[in-house]
């Protein structure tokens, strides 16, 4: 069977994209990121994903003491009730971390002999994190043919985007085809016992929802 890495974060978009991949027929293996974000409930909502689908799992431990985001330091305010600027960066962006999660998924891979890795980045309903483009995702896949034995050799691991050019609306639809079960999901910034509702990611969510017409499961009311 062909195999593959899936970034897990816990959240929607990571969710529906192992259960794209499973259903592309892939074996996959889940790699969650503890990299000192305010909370733990995503990592804990990420095992519980993974564990659904049947998947295996690493957790990798990183420490960003630099901070230099709001998601890392909890000195600074998340943003709440801002209108979303796809071209301005907000303060929840975290300097480099889809470079730094590839990398450690493209070493994963490689050592395991996993075709490609799945990473649930979006480019329409998102926060403007330059790490979320299809741009940079072309050079880093560049990068891998250039950086790793798979690469030089002529195989190269694939950066797989599935959800990179569809709406938070068009990805739910996909989910729920899927069965991805959302309501083990965690989106929000904040680390409550119920979603914020008010930071960036919550209410790209609650839109995604409301534009399907559909019950979001994760709020539990």
């Amino acid at each position: 069977m062909k195999k593959a890495i899936c970034l897990l974060s816990g959240g929607l978009d990571s969710a529906t994209t192992l259960y794209y991949a499973k259903h592309q027929g892939y074996q996959v293996s889940c790699l969650i990121f503890d990299y000192g974000q305010r909370h733990n409930k995503e990592i804990l909502c990420a095992k519980k994903i993974a564990r659904h689908a049947g998947c295996d799992y690493k957790v990798v431990r990183i420490a960003l003491s630099w901070q230099g985001s709001s998601l890392l330091d909890k000195t600074m305010a998340i943003p709440q009730h801002q209108k979303i600027n796809p071209h301005e960066i907000p303060t929840t962006y975290v300097p480099a971390r889809n470079i730094i999660f590839l990398s450690f998924a493209a070493s994963y891979a490689e050592a395991v002999g996993a075709q490609n890795i799945f990473i649930g980045a979006n480019a329409i309903d998102y926060s403007g994190y330059p790490d979320c483009r299809p741009e940079f995702f072309k050079a880093y896949q560049k990068t891998l043919e250039r950086g790793l034995k798979t690469g030089v050799g002529g195989q190269p691991i694939k950066i797989s985007t599935p959800l990179i050019q569809k709406t938070k609306a068009q990805i739910i639809r996909l989910g729920l085809k899927l069965k991805v079960p959302y309501d083990l999901t965690w989106s929000c910034y904040q680390g409550e016992k119920i979603p914020c509702g008010t930071c960036d990611s919550c209410r790209l969510r609650q839109k995604g929802f409301e534009d399907v017409g559909a019950k979001d499961p994760a709020l539990k009311i």
